[in-house]
């Protein structure tokens, strides 16, 4: 059976484990993983994907993979990678999701997480590079944390951010719009280097270069 973004999407039981998971994150002081940040990551990895010439049911999967890689977090923060992964399997195969598309999803869901990411496919390599570039204002909950906490403070300073894929010169490019006044650009840095990192290894699969440009400036 194939089983679509859109019956994703709409299940109840997907969406109370997102909507739980998030209530976890919050309470812990994360930043928001509820519905704004997976649509996100599900339209950036399966928009890559189809200007990157993949069919449509790859397309698809990556749209899927996107909206369900932090269900894991219902669990634990910890290893939510892994609990994502076989909590997907288990809902997905449910459905009636032919093993080859259950695989592919549960490879990328598996793969995705800052300390143990790695694009061991397209679909992964298309989530790494949509997880990791959703930097942005609205995803501070807590306002009164930004004078401290340096995530929250690096996240509340970023006014504006746009991916953008240039097949001609075969780049892959996050554009960041930092206030400076709130965070330094080197804050950023101090935090998310190892998500630039992931990110350089994801493009690469795609035979891209990843660049980072922060306010009008090439860093990367």
């Amino acid at each position: 059976m194939q089983v679509t973004f859109e019956q994703i999407r709409q299940s109840p039981e997907i969406r109370t484990y997102i909507k739980q998971a998030d209530a976890s994150l919050l309470a812990l002081g994360f930043t928001e993983h509820s519905f704004a940040h997976v649509t996100r990551c599900a339209e950036t990895a399966s928009g890559l994907l189809s200007q990157l010439g993949y069919n449509e049911r790859e397309v698809d999967l990556a749209r899927i993979a996107g909206f369900m890689h932090d269900i894991g977090n219902v669990v634990n923060r910890h290893d939510h990678a892994i609990s994502g992964a076989t909590m997907a399997f288990r809902i997905l195969d449910n459905m009636g999701m032919e093993p080859a598309d259950v695989a592919a999803v549960i490879t990328a869901i598996g793969h995705h997480d800052d300390s143990t990411a790695f694009p061991v496919n397209a679909i992964a390599a298309a989530l790494i590079l949509a997880d990791k570039t959703d930097v942005r204002r609205s995803r501070v909950r807590n306002r009164e944390t930004i004078n401290f906490d340096i995530h929250d403070r690096v996240n509340y300073a970023v006014e504006a951010s746009e991916t953008v894929l240039d097949r001609a010169s075969k780049t892959f490019t996050l554009t960041l719009t930092i206030n400076t006044q709130v965070c330094a650009v080197m804050d950023y840095f101090e935090i998310f280097l190892e998500r630039m990192i992931l990110c350089r290894r994801a493009a690469e699969f795609f035979g891209l270069t990843f660049k980072l440009n922060i306010n009008g400036l090439a860093v990367i």
